[in-house]
């Protein structure tokens, strides 16, 4: 029995020896609580950032498509100039190219300065073929430019007033643009302000639904001013980004409708002096010269700050852009060639020139 303590100290000293071991070989190895292993989410998030990124040049190239395809028809026009402007420039090919500006719907002023730059450019530079190609491109561009230019909302409730002659997709671009300042993070409301149609109405209701934008409208033939001014109150206090006003379709050539369009501004202005923020004046393509009267008459009357070519897909008359742009002086904010959301884009004077061109190319 006299071991027995002897015994019990040498098992006690083998136990921590074995308990030593094993801490040291847990410490060896990585617990499962280590971050390596699960930092994956983190890093994912970057390359998807960097994805979206990248899909930014797919989205311009898809847009540039839907444009060609878009002014499939205007473009009609400008197919044979690659095969005429390969020589010479003559009395002949001059009166060719005049005959293309004329029937896309350059209107005559605008034939008369782009003929005479390019008559110039050939003398002073001695230009032929492809250099005569090159130098109209730069001369059509050069007249878009100055038209490209976007509007910025400041502070506040920015009233968006959209005006326009029946059926020229005022309504429905309205929609579309509802939805697009919503998924640009901002807050939208809608005035239905076309009191004198139902439809229009239930056209901006529908929009509403889809863009997730609310809709604030009166029974059929309320005063139009009123449910503006009504609407504009009712954004404010709610802090609202963008309030866009929709009003009834005038012709232009009818004082006693502009009258109430100027109604309706004057009416913004007893609540907001700034208002509207942006004038946006909604013109059909297809119209052709037509459109440089309604700019003329709505500018008179509303202050018109900015344009909305529509229809372009369905005119060979796209040509007006190039009217409008160096008679009226007015940025051309959008331009649509389709009925969907993404056929409605800000205006790009250089994919717009160069879709007229685009078969030359081929």
């Amino acid at each position: 029995m006299e071991f027995a303590p002897y015994a019990v100290g040498v098992l006690m000293g083998i136990g921590l020896v074995v308990w030593i071991a094993k801490r040291a070989r847990q410490a060896d190895q990585p617990t499962p609580s280590v971050p390596a292993v699960k930092r994956e989410p983190a890093a994912a998030s970057e390359p998807g950032q960097v994805a979206t990124k990248a899909a930014e040049p797919v989205e311009d190239s898809q847009w540039r498509q839907r444009l060609s395809g878009g002014l499939t028809r205007t473009r009609g026009a400008f197919a044979g100039l690659g095969q005429l402007l390969q020589g010479e420039f003559t009395d002949e090919l001059e009166e060719e190219i005049e005959d293309v500006l004329l029937s896309s719907d350059l209107g005559m002023a605008v034939t008369q300065k782009v003929i005479a730059s390019l008559r110039a450019a050939v003398k002073d530079k001695g230009l032929k073929g492809d250099q005569i190609h090159a130098e109209l491109r730069a001369q059509l561009s050069q007249i878009l430019q100055p038209s490209q230019r976007q509007w910025t909302p400041g502070q506040g409730t920015q009233v968006v007033m959209m005006v326009g002659v029946n059926g020229a997709g005022k309504t429905t671009t309205l929609g579309k643009l509802a939805a697009k300042h919503k998924a640009a993070g901002r807050s939208v409301t809608i005035a239905a302000g076309d009191t004198f149609r139902a439809a229009a109405v239930e056209q901006l209701k529908a929009w509403g639904e889809r863009a997730e934008v609310p809709v604030i409208a009166q029974d059929t033939g309320a005063d139009s001013a009123s449910v503006i001014f009504d609407a504009l109150a009712s954004a404010r206090a709610k802090g609202v980004d963008i309030l866009l006003a929709d009003t009834a379709g005038r012709l232009q050539n009818k004082d006693h409708l502009m009258d109430e369009l100027s109604k309706v501004v004057r009416v913004l202005k007893k609540q907001d002096p700034e208002a509207p923020h942006e004038v946006l004046l909604v013109l059909d393509a297809g119209t052709g010269q037509n459109a440089l009267s309604q700019a003329e008459l709505f500018t008179q009357a509303v202050g018109v700050t900015g344009l909305v070519l529509t229809k372009l897909d369905g005119t060979a008359k796209g040509g007006v852009a190039f009217a409008v742009a160096e008679q009226m002086g007015l940025p051309i904010r959008y331009v649509g060639v389709g009925e969907g959301i993404a056929d409605l884009q800000p205006f790009d004077a250089e994919a717009f020139v160069a879709a007229l061109f685009e078969q030359d190319n081929a």
